[in-house]
């Protein structure tokens, strides 16, 4: 297909398509002749992948092309291309905390791995983000011990399980890589919205109706 075709394919503008060219965020196309160029369907689904990256997932350029790098390292085992690709992802901003606090969330965070026996990523982007939400529960009060966080880590693992069977479901380890950074992105507002959902249908089967919806 003509650069034409793949913007109507993939809803992207042509002069956006010609940016992600020149930045490296999309492998070049096929030459055919001096000014036009062949694109196939690895290009739809690498620029389903960088709108992920940038657009909703508000990546920065020079941060989607460290992921897409890490993508495409073949030298790499399949493992270590994917936790480099993930972990690139930037977390989501946190609140100021006390350092000493963030120290003794730290250490609930620590029990609470060995608790479920979790064993990898101690300084991966999901432990900092993990160590700061506790540290913030910690500073304002909330319940946040090792056995509050419980439920909420075995849902997760639960959850991995599930995302990592639909990443398998990609034919080659490239487009499963692809695939595990976009449903990264993609999924975690689904999450959210689906948490917030469960709340009101809970609060509306303990308290009544009414509760938790819009009028």
């Amino acid at each position: 297909m003509r650069l034409a075709e793949l913007s109507g394919r993939s809803g992207v503008p042509t002069a956006t398509i010609k940016y992600y060219l020149r930045e490296g965020l999309l492998p070049p196309g096929e030459r055919v002749t001096a000014t036009q160029a062949e694109y196939g369907e690895e290009h739809v689904r690498r620029l389903g992948l960088v709108r992920a990256l940038i657009q909703v997932g508000r990546v920065p350029v020079a941060t989607a092309k460290e992921v897409l790098h890490a993508i495409e390292d073949a030298s790499l085992p399949h493992d270590a291309r994917l936790g480099i690709a993930v972990e690139s992802l930037p977390p989501p901003r946190g609140s100021a905390v006390d350092p000493e606090v963030l120290e003794a969330a730290g250490g609930r965070v620590a029990e609470l791995r060995n608790a479920l026996g979790w064993d990898h990523a101690t300084t991966s982007v999901g432990q900092e983000m993990l160590v700061t939400a506790v540290a913030t529960l910690m500073q304002l009060g909330y319940p946040c011990s090792a056995e509050h966080l419980m439920p909420y880590a075995r849902l997760a693992g639960e959850l991995a399980a599930h995302d990592m069977d639909l990443v398998e479901g990609f034919e080659t380890p490239t487009t499963q890589l692809e695939a595990a950074v976009a449903l990264t992105v993609l999924y975690e507002p689904v999450l959210l919205g689906l948490r917030r959902m469960a709340h009101a249908e809970e609060a509306t089967r303990r308290y009544g109706k009414g509760v938790g919806t819009r009028s």
